[in-house]
């Protein structure tokens, strides 16, 4: 039995407004740069240049508006429901239209050098299919970590080539001759072996290639004794040979320098700090965004629909409705960015407020400890938005850039009870490293001993989690000969 009832209940929904906001929040600067570009191409009502005949219209056709009782929305809200052609299509591209794909960048990669190599080799076709499938399989680091006859496999189902893991394993060796050395090897050892084998024969790398072959658990465990003794080799000689592994290139693609990685090293600072007048002054770093506004001539046009009111054609409705859907999403768009820019601004204010004594200085020790939650309560935003804020964020100040997430910090307690920036036991935690007998370095419990001497009680679980967040290994693998 079919039966109608009334549920009230409230939901909480976020307006195109809001939801653009929150996706620009994330992006870097020059992120931004590209998602307005990319607006601009899609949204013909969306202006980034503006003459002084354009902001002479644009100002009138603003003053009209407020003068004149019309509104726009009004004028394209309709009886009629029949759907303008427009709206029927996916884009605003005919069917004829081809897309064009841009490559992002032109250099050589990692891959390609390695395949322009094998033009030194003589190889047939089917060898160089196979040639070419194996380095497609080779890491960005240089290393094949696949199984030879799962590759086997894959080339029988995607080339049509039936081969061995025999004939596997002698292309490979191929391979393995090319710049950079070692590049091709399937784990840690053959890859450090294989640069050796490329060196000048001496004692040091004569006894490098035996410890390596023979005793390479032991090596990277850094049981010293264990080695001198299974190889009855002097300390003298193990410690120059130990000098000749260590110059060695663990990853060796990474030796390959192409566009992506040179890309990478770039940043570009969402944030420029200044001092004037004992004042911090902090500014938006626009870089290339332009100036947005809504297309005059689109306004006029909207304007000149909407003095028509109802004598209009089916054609003129169509149109009006089409620039009225990309006016709206125009204004929607550049308030989201000017939404950004006071969310982006207001953080970074009580950033730079909450650290005020480091950024007089720039001295670690005087960072403070701060959490998301301080920043949210002070600008009553959401631990959420804040952290989006943060995401990939950095600011240019008088003693280099850094990145956003590098002000915030956990509170350590101290023995008189100041709290303290895990970032400042951090940074004595690492000095006390650095200054401690490489001959028998400090295990984590005496470490704990040692800043406790200096005022902070801290867990020895928790000075194994600073250590390891600052890529310091154990004790034992910091041992020196």
């Amino acid at each position: 039995m079919l039966k109608q009832t009334q549920n009230l209940k409230q939901q909480q929904k976020l307006t195109p407004l809001q939801l653009q906001t929150i996706k620009l929040l994330e992006l870097t600067t020059i992120e931004l740069e590209e998602r307005i570009k990319s607006e601009i191409e899609e949204n013909p009502a969306l202006d980034e240049n503006i003459t002084d005949e354009e902001k002479e219209l644009e100002s009138s056709i603003e003053k009209n508006e407020e003068n004149e009782d019309f509104s726009i929305k009004d004028f394209l809200d309709d009886e009629d429901d029949s759907i303008p052609t427009y709206k029927s299509q996916t884009n605003n591209y005919s069917n004829d239209s081809k897309k064009d794909n841009f490559a992002l960048l032109s250099g050589e990669s990692f891959q390609q050098h390695l395949i322009d190599q094998l033009g030194f080799h003589s190889l047939d076709e089917r060898q160089r299919s196979i040639a070419i499938f194996l380095i497609g399989s080779i890491d960005d680091d240089g290393y094949l970590r696949r199984n030879l006859s799962f590759i086997c496999d894959d080339i029988a189902f995607k080339q049509n080539i039936n081969t061995t893991k025999d004939e596997l394993e002698q292309i490979l060796k191929i391979i393995q001759t090319f710049e950079p050395t070692g590049v091709g090897c399937r784990n840690l050892q053959e890859c450090l072996l294989l640069q050796l084998d490329t060196k000048h024969a001496s004692q040091s790398v004569n006894d490098a290639k035996e410890i390596l072959s023979k005793c390479f658990e032991e090596f990277t465990k850094k049981h010293y004794e264990k080695i001198t003794k299974k190889l009855n080799i002097i300390e003298d000689n193990l410690r120059n040979a130990i000098a000749e592994i260590v110059k060695l290139n663990p990853k060796p693609g990474n030796l390959f320098s192409d566009d992506y990685s040179e890309q990478g090293k770039t940043i570009i600072p969402d944030f420029i700090l200044d001092m004037k007048d004992g004042e911090f002054v902090i500014e938006l770093n626009s870089y290339n965004a332009p100036y947005l506004r809504i297309n005059a001539n689109y306004m006029q046009m909207m304007r000149e629909y909407a003095s028509k009111k109802g004598k209009v054609n089916v054609h003129d409705k169509e149109t009006a409705q089409f620039i009225g859907q990309k006016i709206t999403s125009a204004k929607y768009f550049i308030d989201a960015i000017r939404q950004r820019q006071k969310t982006l601004l207001n953080v970074m204010k009580i950033i730079v407020d909450l650290q005020h004594n480091y950024f007089l200085a720039g001295n670690e020790n005087q960072l403070k400890p701060m959490i998301l939650k301080d920043v949210a309560a002070r600008t009553n935003l959401d631990v959420s938005t804040v952290s989006r804020v943060l995401n990939g964020k950095y600011i240019q100040t008088h003693f280099g850039i850094l990145p956003l997430r590098y002000f915030f910090s956990e509170s350590v307690n101290t023995k008189d009870g100041e709290d303290v920036s895990s970032r400042e036991i951090k940074s004595i935690l690492q000095k006390c490293i650095i200054d401690e007998d490489k001959s028998n370095p400090l295990n984590d419990e005496q470490l704990v001993n040692t800043l406790k001497q200096k005022g902070y009680t801290i867990a020895r679980r928790t000075v194994a989690k600073y250590r390891e967040q600052l890529n310091i290994p154990v004790a034992r693998l910091r041992k020196e000969i």
